[in-house]
Order: structure tokens, then C-alpha cells, then sequence
């Protein structure tokens, strides 16, 4: 009696899954039909650009030394000498320890390659030892910079690969970009639209593609001083810092 029972409830579940379930399906068709059958939101997707510039507030340089010697131990004399003496003059110059940073170091052995008059490869000839010595350091004075470059110079630094000049904290400069980059997109829209004959809608979807800095030249002005006190001339220029976004507009018919 009692498995009887629990037979004929478990048959009434699985109709009441049954019904439930054929009665599911044609309202999930239905859904669906309706879906497809709602057209595509039209929309406008416009890349705008903008820049702004700022002066510079600090100067990266690269300075080496390189020395010269019959043994290693001649060449790291001599290029250890020429670096304390550089080192001693940036501290005095006011240069902090944290803006000083030792960036490489080379002992390299120097070989002479003699030429043979029977075509034979005689074996290359040590004839001494190099050291390089290089320090990338950031100056946060820029009226000091010329006439830091000039003093390592005095004091035996003879190798350079340039000077970088960058922002402390450009996050304000790029922002301003920013705002720049979103106005020119929302006017190229609206000239698009404008001339398309279609209204311009809500903003969708915005998104940042990149921002850069570039160095831009402007007058010389700081060179010229520093050139008439006797340091080596500088000119700082500015850096533009751009943004490029893209922006998706709806469109209102």
C-alpha cells in the first residue's frame, strides 16, 4: 500500500515537470523572436586627441668615465679617482644621494690586431685594459644644470648618452589633456551628426587609448644664460603630454 502511494506521487511530479518544462519553451521562443526582432541600438564611435604641455622640473643625465690603463687595476685607479672627485662635486653642487645612481660599470681588455704580410691570422696582442664607469643622476634645479655638465666634465667625466628632462608629477597636466582629448570627440560628433542629419545621443562607452609626453622646443632664452655665465648651454623646452580616447555615441533619429 504504502510503495502504491509513493508510485503514483512520483508520477504526478514528473507531469507536473513535464507540463511545466513544454509550457517553458514556447515563452523562451518567444523571447527570443522578440529580441531579434528589436533593431540594433545605431551608434557613433569618434577618436578624439588632445595635449597639453608643461615645463619641465627635472633633468636625467647619463655620465660615464671612461679610463685607460696598462693593467686593470692601473684603469680602475685612475677612473676611480676621476668618479670620486664627479661624486663629491654633484654633493656639494647639491645633488641628494637618492637622485644618484651608479647605472653601469665595464672592465674591458683592449687588444691590438696585428697585420700579416703572408695572409696568416696572427693571434690579437693585449695591450691594456679600459674601465667604464657610468652614473644616471636627476637634477631637480634646472638653473644648476649647465653648469653641473660642465664641472663633471672639468673632473674627468668623457662619456654621455644625453639628457632627459620629465615631470615630477604630470597627473595634472595629463588630466587637462584628457579633458581636451573628450571635448574634441564630442565636437567631432556633433559634426558628424550635424551633417548626417540625425541627432546625437547619450555617451555609451568611453575609453583611453594611450598618453604620451614629447619634448617641444620653445625660445632659448635659458641656453642664452647659461651660455653667458660659461656653463654649457641648456634649453629645457616643454613637454606635451597627449591623450587619445575613443568615445560611442547613440544616435537619435
Amino acid at each position: 500500500m504504502f510503495h502504491a502511494i509513493t508510485g503514483r506521487r512520483t508520477g504526478a511530479s514528473l507531469f507536473a515537470l513535464s507540463l511545466a518544462a513544454a509550457t517553458a519553451l514556447p515563452l523562451a521562443a518567444h523571447a527570443q523572436d522578440a529580441a531579434a526582432a528589436k533593431p540594433r541600438e545605431a551608434t557613433i564611435i569618434v577618436t578624439g586627441e588632445g595635449s597639453a604641455e608643461v615645463a619641465p622640473d627635472i633633468a636625467v643625465v647619463d655620465l660615464g668615465v671612461v679610463k685607460d690603463g696598462k693593467t686593470a687595476r692601473e684603469a680602475l685607479d685612475a677612473n676611480n679617482k676621476a668618479m670620486a672627485d664627479i661624486l663629491a662635486a654633484l654633493k656639494e653642487a647639491g645633488i641628494e644621494e637618492r637622485d644618484v645612481q651608479t647605472s653601469g660599470f665595464m672592465i674591458n681588455p683592449q687588444y691590438q690586431y696585428p697585420q700579416s704580410s703572408t695572409g696568416e691570422n696572427p693571434p690579437p696582442v693585449l695591450i691594456g685594459f679600459q674601465v667604464t664607469n657610468t652614473v644616471t643622476l636627476r637634477v631637480r634645479d634646472l638653473t644648476k644644470l649647465g653648469e653641473i655638465v660642465d664641472k663633471t666634465v672639468t673632473l674627468g667625466a668623457n662619456q654621455g648618452s644625453g639628457i632627459r628632462f620629465v615631470n615630477d608629477k604630470p597627473e595634472s597636466t595629463v588630466s587637462a589633456a584628457r579633458k581636451k582629448a573628450v571635448e574634441n570627440a564630442v565636437a567631432k560628433a556633433k559634426e558628424l551628426t550635424e551633417a548626417a542629419g540625425v541627432g546625437l545621443g547619450r555617451v555609451i562607452e568611453i575609453s583611453e587609448t594611450s598618453y604620451r609626453a614629447e619634448a617641444m622646443p620653445i625660445a632659448r632664452a635659458m641656453a642664452k644664460d647659461f651660455a653667458a655665465s660659461g656653463s654649457v648651454p641648456i634649453a629645457a623646452g616643454e613637454n606635451s603630454y597627449s591623450v587619445t580616447v575613443n568615445v560611442t555615441f547613440a544616435l537619435n533619429n
